[in-house]
Formats: C-alpha cells, structure tokens, sequence
C-alpha cells in the first residue's frame, strides 16, 4: 500500500491553542470538508498534507494503522495540548464491502478541534501564523436549489420484495438477521455544498455524529467506538420506530418498542456481537442485560451503551477492525447476511454503513457506522437508508421505516 497523494518525507504539526472559535462548521473555508461535530464539540478539517490508499480485501484497518504510525512516527510535532484530536489527526471513511476499495483516508492541513471547554487549530507544513487569519477564509455557501428526486437502484415495491425474499431466507433458518438498504437520488442545479447540509444536520440533530470525509456526508446517531487512553465506548443501536406527535404518543411508541419481541431479537444479535467482539480486547466490559430507548428528532431506537477497558496498547483502528460489520448494519451470521445483502440490494453500497471517524497520533478516535448519510458528486447526492430484517419483519412497515431514515438527509438538502 502507498500514499496516493505525495507527502513530504516528514510532517511538519503544530497545534496552538486558540479561543473559542464558535461554530465549528463555519470555520471551513471550502466544500471539500472534513467534519466529526457532536454537541459543538469535535474536528473540523480542510485540506490535505496526504491522502491514504485503501486496497481491498482483509487487513485494511490494520494496513491504515500501519502507514499512520510511520507517517506520524517520523513527523515533527509541536503538541502542548496532547488531547484526544491535537497535534496530526486522519478522518477515514472506509467501505462498507471489504472486498470494495471505495475506502478514503486524509490527513488534513488545517484541523480546529474543540474539546472540554479547550479548543485548538493544528497546522501541517504551512507556518500557521495568526490563527484568526486562518479562519477567515470562508466563502459564503449557496443552499441547493431545484432538487429532483428519482429512485436508486430499486424502487420501493421492488424493495418491498426484497424484504419479503429475505424474510422467506430467515424463515428457513438459513440466517437470523439481515440488513437491506436502499438508495435514492437527489439532483440540483449547482454543485451540492457540503457545509450548508452539514450546518443543518448539526442543528437538527446535536445527538448525533455529524461528518463529512471524502464527499460522504451525514449524521449518525452510532458511535461504534470511542477510544480515549485505554477506555473504549460503544453505542449498540438496533430496533427502530417512528417518532409520535405529541408526548404521550412517544411515550406509547417508545413503550411499544421495548416490548416489541421482533426489535429486541434485532437489537440482541447487534449487542451480542458487540460483547463477542470486545470481549477479548478488554481487560473490563460493561454491557446493560436491558436496552433503553434514544429518542431522536426522527425516530426512536433501542440502544445499548457498551464501556471496557483496553487491557492492551491498541489504536482505536484495531477496535473497528474487531467490530465491522456489525448485525445492526450487516446481519448475522455475517458471512450469510453479506452474501444475501449482494443478491437482493442490487447496488454497491459505497462507504454508506461502513465505519467513519477520526485517529489522532496516539491511537485516540471517535468511530461511528456511516448512517443517516449521502454521497455527493458535484450536482447529485445519493442517499441511503436501511432496515434490520428478522423473521417477523413486514415489507410495508419496513419501507415506512427506510423513508422515515430518508427524511434526515432529505431535510439536509431541502432545508
């Protein structure tokens, strides 16, 4: 594996702390963004001091980790903040599909970081001068204008079949769980700017993890996993409902969905995989026996937050290699769900579901599962929405699921 993009034979990093620089998103200066903004906190990027091949096939996380460490190992850094996200930082986005080399990793020129009340600006190669001056090189983005939609690969009493023939697997024991995704274009009249989706993302849904790394752009309410120091955390997100109008309506809908005998085996194949996976990485594991409810804007869903400590020196890479792909994106067996998941899309999904973040220098991240997202390529956006397919699971009611998962993006664009 080689550098795609031609780097200097060392990396010159130096992280200053600066004041508060506000609003995250409104720092970047162009639409080639990288971003991983939750609650206002999180990496901001622009630029690129190197580019990372992917190639497909196994080993690409630890293959990634591999060149980091090099590319880190030999840079000349200035750190004084030395937290989780200072001094030379990579955002990836990898492939759902190991077998696809759609994967990208880029190590930005320009990172603003806020993290605990301290926030920062890490500079690469460039003298970084005042910081000010730095963060005063953005243009004004246009919201999309004229969209169009059309169907992706499948259209939705198509995708309705394709739920049905994986019902029809699962009924006969060939597998217990399955995801189907769909796709869905959007069209504009000029290219799609990723800030002002970003922006709005960011607003709509604090919860969530808002990025953008390679044109992939989203909010993901799953942290597949959090590495600080020797702690790792995980969101295990898997059972879905729509959001009620009014209180009392959530509060049925939400006391439906913990009952629900169909969400909660969806949600225990993803959690049981989590705790399988983890299990021996960690020194201490932490899993709830009972999922609680996350409410979103959008949507309701069981969620299990899973804590362990790392009982040895592992970057936050070697966990996501541990844990993709998940039941809750994949199904499980997964050897089983991926080979159906080919049969029936009818599409290659792309980064859209695969694990998507940041490293830093000290094996430090922030990784979550690429949902609630859409690729963007000049005037066209694709997006992308999924289900969990288990042997109770009814064709209609999962298309209601998938385009209420829609809407995140669809709002996105449309504002």
């Amino acid at each position: 594996m080689k550098l795609a993009v031609t780097a200097p034979d060392r990396l010159d990093v130096r992280t200053v702390e600066i004041d508060d620089p506000g609003d995250l998103i409104s720092r970047l200066p162009h639409s080639s963004a990288l971003a991983w903004v939750r609650h206002g906190e999180g990496l901001v990027g622009w630029g690129e001091a190197a580019r990372l091949t992917v190639p497909a096939g196994p080993g690409r996380f630890a293959a990634v980790q591999g060149l980091l460490d090099e590319l880190f190992g030999s840079a000349r850094v200035d750190d004084p903040l030395g937290v989780p996200g200072s001094g030379p930082v990579a955002f990836g986005s990898f492939a759902f599909d190991p077998a696809s080399g759609d994967s990208v990793v880029i190590v930005p020129r320009h990172v603003v970081g806020r993290r605990g009340g301290r926030a920062w600006l890490t500079t690469i190669g460039d003298a970084p001068g005042p910081a000010t001056r730095t963060m005063e090189l953005a243009e004004p983005p246009a919201a999309p204008s004229q969209l169009s939609w059309s169907d992706g690969a499948l259209s939705a009493p198509a995708w309705q079949r394709a739920v049905a023939a994986a019902v029809e697997h699962i009924r006969a024991g060939r597998l217990g769980k399955v995801v189907l995704a769909r796709d869905l274009y959007a069209q504009a009249s000029e290219p799609i700017d990723a800030r002002v989706l970003l922006a709005r993302l960011a607003e709509r849904f604090p919860a969530c993890y808002t990025f953008a790394c390679g044109g992939l752009v989203g909010a993901t309410p799953e942290l597949l996993i959090r590495r600080t120091g020797d702690a790792v955390e995980s969101l295990v997100l898997a059972g879905t409902a729509a959001r009620g109008a009014t209180p009392a309506e959530d509060a049925e809908r939400a006391a439906r969905l913990q009952a629900s005998a169909k969400d909660r085996q969806e949600h225990s194949y993803a959690a049981q995989m989590v705790r399988e996976a983890l299990a021996p990485l960690c020194a201490q594991l932490t899993v709830p026996s009972e999922p609680q409810v996350l409410t979103l804007p959008n949507v309701l869903h069981l969620a299990s937050p899973v804590r362990g400590l790392l009982h040895d020196e592992r970057s936050v890479l070697d966990v996501v290699e541990a844990l993709h792909p998940t039941p809750a994106v994949c199904g499980t067996p997964t050897d089983r769900a991926l080979e159906l998941i080919g049969r029936l899309e009818g599409m290659d999904r792309g980064r859209y579901a695969g694990p998507v973040g940041w490293v830093d220098a000290r094996g430090d991240g922030e990784w979550g599962i690429a949902l609630r997202c859409a690729q963007l390529d000049g005037t066209r956006a694709r997006l992308f929405a999924g289900c969990g397919i288990v042997a109770d699971s009814d064709p209609e009611a999962e298309l209601a699921e998938a385009q209420s998962k829609f809407r995140v993006m669809q709002y996105a664009l449309e504002g």
